[in-house]
């Protein structure tokens, strides 16, 4: 008969350092510092900011489109949200005429006209633009949106905008570019 040894003090440390590994891997997880949007500020002539979202989504037939919320801010003035959507040219033209969708898990929905800002002057058929105040008035939480892009040629594009984008766009709709002008 074998006698069998008790635990010695080499597998001891083995349960230490996997609890200090553990530990370890807690806090830097617990510590990591929470991403920032991506919004960008631009002066584009005096007097005048510019604050800007953009991202690239994809629609259901797996098209990129890039997706960008702006407003423009002029000191005296209202400023306006805009939803500028662009298609990859030749793949995509988009019903200029026609109202963007937009629509949530629940009732709640939303069109949003056809517009050009004052510097805009005409867009290729791949790109539309439309003025989304009262989306941005309405929006108070990150919930996932549906942009229901009308097309000339085919279905509608539909396009999933997830919590983290709309999540930016309130951080766009809350910051104030008079601020920001000063800053400079």
């Amino acid at each position: 008969m074998r006698k069998c040894r008790g635990i010695g003090p080499e597998l001891t440390v083995l349960p230490t350092i996997l609890l200090s590994l553990l530990c370890l891997a807690a806090v830097t997880l617990g510590s990591v510092t929470p991403a920032y949007a991506d919004i960008h500020a631009y002066h584009e002539q005096p007097g005048q900011t510019t604050l800007r979202s953009r991202q690239s989504l994809r629609d259901q037939n797996d098209l990129a489109w890039q997706i960008t919320l702006f407003k423009r801010y002029r000191p005296g003035e209202e400023a306006a949200f805009y939803l500028r959507m662009v298609g990859f040219p030749a793949l995509v033209s988009i019903a200029l005429e026609a109202d963007l969708q937009i629509q949530t898990g629940t009732l709640t929905h939303w069109q949003a006209s056809p517009a050009l800002s004052r510097q805009t002057k005409e867009l290729p058929d791949n790109v539309a633009q439309y003025r989304v105040d009262q989306l941005m008035a309405d929006l108070q939480h990150p919930i996932p949106l549906n942009l229901v892009v009308p097309l000339k040629s085919s279905l509608p594009a539909q396009l999933v905008v997830p919590p983290f984008v709309v999540r930016e766009w309130l951080e766009l709709k809350n910051m104030d570019p008079a601020l920001m002008s000063k800053a400079d």
